[in-house]
Order: structure tokens, then sequence, then C-alpha cells
């Protein structure tokens, strides 16, 4: 009897044209996360992967594995020969190891993949059930709300286990596209590009920074938060995108009240380029509607007439605190509070126009050489690899 970690994919790897390539990108996903632990072999089998390694590594290689989208289920399994007798002492041990103290009611699953196999699953199961019933006098049968459950699998190998924790689930990476972050240093970003990964986007993030007015320490933190997304979206492009003369051309040029409106319009004419460079299909914000000045109905109209692909805010109807939650969850939160100011807090207005009429906003840009400072800005952009 060996003892073994099963990763079950979610619907989407067994299923369509692309299943191949959806595996493989999170196969990948999960043996980079991993690699640092350390594992002894790995092996697919019935559309389930395998992963042999020290039992006293099992709970830091499930907490990286449950990082990785599209996972339903990783169970740790005991591997026999494929005869009832291996099969039920694995179950009669199960049972010993974790359920023996005190009164638990059970049921038995069995998935019979071999049909060659000589018993079918409801056979397997009425015979496992009695079996335990006979062997332990603290259990009972409940088909319906068990305690636990001892799944058995019929393949080219018996497996049989009981413990099962939950993945992520959504969709694989890959499976919608790719996007394009704008990634500040606060809470709320990170927490939106790991939504939209959950959904299959594969996720590049742009940086906007305006140093020297903010620092070097402002800018790692950023870096820093693409590198803890990066274990749920997989590797990512890092673009570092310097905006210091663009908010010293606004400041000398325009209402001081329009500044978050009139920086953000050009993060996104800076945006349009790289994601047409870069064949991405959409941008991905963390907007919450109401939130911050520049987060209201009409702030929001104004900046999104200067993108030219679609905005997905994925957070725009939570509250701060459902992302608070979030980011503490997928440990983004101390990183992001850590009290480095981004350029967008460094240049906020003290009372910025909250309401902006397209026209008035219109009227200032014409003040600017809009198309000389992106050109400066994407010209002197450094691309990071993370």
């Amino acid at each position: 009897m060996q003892t073994l970690l099963s990763v079950s994919f979610g619907e989407l790897f067994l299923k369509g044209a692309n299943r191949k390539t959806f595996f493989n990108n999170a196969l990948s996903h999960i043996l980079a996360n991993i690699k640092d632990i350390g594992y002894e072999d790995t092996y697919v089998e019935s559309a389930k992967l395998y992963i042999k390694a020290s039992e006293d590594k099992f709970d830091d290689l499930i907490k990286e594995i449950e990082k990785v989208f599209g996972i339903a289920y990783i169970d740790e399994v005991y591997r026999v020969d494929k005869n009832l007798d291996d099969i039920f002492n694995a179950a009669k041990y199960i049972v010993e190891k974790n359920y023996s103290e005190v009164n638990y009611t059970f049921k038995a699953d069995t998935t019979r993949v071999d049909k060659s196999f000589e018993f079918d699953s409801p056979k397997i199961n009425a015979m496992l059930g009695d079996y335990l019933l006979d062997e332990f006098d603290n259990l009972s049968v409940d088909i319906h709300n068990p305690d636990f459950k001892v799944y058995v699998d019929i393949k080219n190998n018996a497996y049989v286990y009981s413990k099962r924790h939950k993945g992520l689930g959504g969709l694989p990476i890959g499976s919608s596209g790719e996007g394009l972050l704008l990634l500040s240093g606060g809470i709320d970003s990170p927490v939106a590009g790991f939504m939209m990964a959950k959904r299959g986007m594969r996720v590049n993030a742009v940086h906007f920074h305006s140093y020297p007015f903010t620092s070097k320490q402002a800018h790692q933190k950023a870096e820093d938060l693409a590198k803890l997304m990066s274990y749920y979206t997989g590797p990512l492009k890092f673009y570092s995108v310097n905006l210091a003369n663009i908010y010293k051309e606004i400041a000398t040029n325009c209402d001081r009240r329009e500044t978050t409106i009139l920086s953000r319009r050009f993060m996104m004419r800076i945006s349009n380029l790289i994601a047409e460079k870069y064949a991405y299909r959409a941008f991905i914000t963390g907007e919450s509607l109401g939130q911050v000045a520049s987060q209201t109905l009409e702030s929001i109209t104004v900046i999104e007439e200067s993108a030219k692909f679609p905005i997905l805010r994925p957070l725009i109807a939570l509250d701060k605190q459902d992302i608070i939650n979030t980011a503490i969850n997928i440990g983004t939160y101390d990183k992001s509070i850590e009290p480095f100011d981004d350029c967008c807090s460094i240049f906020a207005p003290d009372k910025p126009v909250t309401k902006p009429k397209f026209k008035y906003i219109q009227r200032s840009e014409e003040k600017l050489d809009i198309q000389k400072l992106v050109d400066e800005a994407i010209d002197t952009m450094e691309i990071i690899e993370i």
C-alpha cells in the first residue's frame, strides 16, 4: 500500500478540443508551485494527477496545489492492488486511523473506470459497506449526509481514500484569453487579477509609477504583489511605466482637481499600446463603484472613453471588507498595506472632481502634447518577467 496525493481537475479539462492544452498548463503550474517543496515522482491515470512524496510534505504540497485554478479536489489516497482484499484492508486502515474513536456515519463511493473489473460500483459499495460495519461497531451508514465517505477508484490500480481537500475551482488558466491588469500597490487590483484568473484569463500586469516622486520601495512593492499573484496566475509579464513627466505636465497646464481623471486616461492610452503589441484582449482594474473619486459612474465613463479594449471590473459591486477578506485569503493583503505611496496617492488632489464632464476634460487635454508624452512613457518602459 502506497500513499499518494491525487489531483482531480474540473470539467473543462475532460472535454473539448483544447483539453490537452488546459491540462498541460495546469500540470506545469502545479509542478512549478511544488518544486521547492520536493516530490519523488508524478504520473497521470484516467484524468487525475498522482504525486508521490513523503507524507510529512503533504500539507505543504496541498497548500501550493490549492493555488492552481481549475482543480476540483486534492485527495490523500492509498494505491493498492486491484482486488477486494487489498481494497477492504486499505479502507479498514483509513477508518482505524481517522474514524475509530467516536460514532460516525459513512458512505462507500466507488468509481469503476476499469469496466473489466469483476464487480460493478454498486456491488463494491454494498460489499465494502457490509465489511466496515462488521469491523467497526461505531459506524453506521448514511447515504445522504454521511460524516465521511470512503472513496474507491478502480483504474489500472485501485485507489482508496477519504481525506479530500477542495480546490479553488474556476476555469483553467488560458481558457478565457489574455488580459492586462492595471496593478497598483493597493489592496484592490491584485484581488481583481486573482478573480479574473479564476475565470480562466491569463493575466499580465502594467504598473504605473512616478519615480523619483515615488520611491523604489513603492515600485518593489508592486513587483512583489505581482510575484504573489503569480502563484495563482502562473508566470506573467510586468510592464513598468514611469508617469513622472505626465504628472508634471498635468500639474503645470491643467486644473489640479482633474489630475486623477487625466492621469488615468493616460494610463488607458499607454495600456492600449501594450495590449495592441502583445495581443491582450481586455483590461482588468480594481475599481469598486463609489469607493473613491475616480470610481463614480461619471468618472468611470470618462476614463473608459480612452480605452480601446473592454475593461473588466470584477470588484465593481463588492464592499471594501469583502475585497480585504479575499486579499487576506490569497496572501496579498500584508504586502498591499506596506506604507509606500504609489503615484495615485502622491498626486491625488485634495478636492478631486467626482462628476467630470467629458468636454471639460477634452479642453484640458488640448493643453497637453498627448502623443509625445505617451511615446516617451512607452520608450522608457521596462518589462520584467515574473
